[in-house]
């Protein structure tokens, strides 16, 4: 079990061998991810230590990838994946309150369904389509249900908001639904890595890694801007 913790990962079209900077841009571009997360941290003109526990995620989330980008082993493989998970399912949870104005029992609950129709979605389409669709889509198949999330949730508070006759809903509504477009495009160039290689040899999971900084950005911003739950 121990030498698994340490087994290679080569998932990336950049990284051809072992060694540290086999994967330069892949490694590197995960600054971005730190930036992001100082700029939330000196942009907050109200305390808001919620919104700060997320920038700080934000920070994490970088230097995980870039261990796994660097040191290409299963453990490091754990330091990039377990940030990710735990910044979707937290801002999920954040979500409903803040921009939907769901109680926190009620979030907790629509966090919790939305945690099982993730782990289910991408086998369930899997088997309708008759084939795996991870390794046809690099694995971003497993972002699927965070972006759909960020597109029902923005519709949601831009209905909510013309219902209440709240411009500020609907303006937060609006904001969600655009990163979510933005996080489309992180996706197609997470997705397209492997396809590309042959042309691309430096491959193109660097320009998710920078347009996934920008989505990440938004979102803290966008709840920042939203305010606590009451």
């Amino acid at each position: 079990m121990a030498s698994g913790w340490w087994e290679p990962v080569r998932d990336y079209c950049e990284r051809t061998g072992p060694g540290l900077l086999a994967e330069p841009l892949n490694a590197v571009s995960n600054a971005v991810f730190v930036v992001a997360a100082i700029l939330l941290l000196r942009r907050g003109r109200t305390p808001d230590p919620v919104a700060d526990g997320f920038a700080g995620l934000i920070g994490v989330i970088g230097i995980g990838s870039a261990l796994f980008h660097t040191l290409a082993v299963q453990w490091a493989m754990l330091a990039d994946v377990i940030p990710i998970a735990l910044f979707i399912h937290a801002y999920f949870f954040l979500a409903l309150r803040r921009f939907l104005g769901l109680s926190a029992p009620a979030a907790l609950v629509g966090t919790l369904a939305f945690a099982v129709a993730a782990t289910v979605f991408e086998p369930a389409l899997s088997r309708l389509a008759g084939q795996p669709l991870g390794p046809l889509t690099n694995g971003s198949i497993g972002y699927a249900p965070a972006a759909l999330a960020l597109f029902g949730v923005g519709a949601a508070s831009r209905r909510a908001g013309r219902r209440a006759g709240r411009r500020a809903g609907h303006r937060e509504g609006a904001a969600l639904i655009g990163i979510g477009a933005l996080f489309l495009a992180s996706l197609a160039a997470r997705t397209a890595d492997t396809a590309l290689c042959p042309m691309l040899p430096v491959g193109t999971h660097w320009l998710w890694h920078l347009l996934n900084a920008c989505v990440l950005y938004g979102l803290v911003r966008a709840a920042r801007q939203a305010g606590p739950a009451a």
